[in-house]
């Protein structure tokens, strides 16, 4: 697990501004589809708590266990 709490829970409120712009209109077409995608990304990503990207460049927003 490479995500901090405040990582995770951001990718969420992302996700969830996202949907809601496909969702109401805001966002349409080819465009909406890549945000539902990104949203779907940010949510699994959050649910695991590691993400792929943060893996190859060694970042890590987890706090250390003291």
């Amino acid at each position: 697990m490479n995500m901090g709490t405040l990582d995770k829970t951001l990718r969420i409120i992302f996700a969830a501004l996202f949907v809601a712009l496909y969702i109401t209109g805001v966002i349409r077409g080819a465009l909406g589809i890549v945000i539902l995608l990104i949203a779907a990304m940010f949510l699994i990503t959050s649910i695991f708590g590691i993400c792929p990207l943060y893996s190859v460049f060694g970042w890590n927003t987890r706090k250390k266990a003291a």
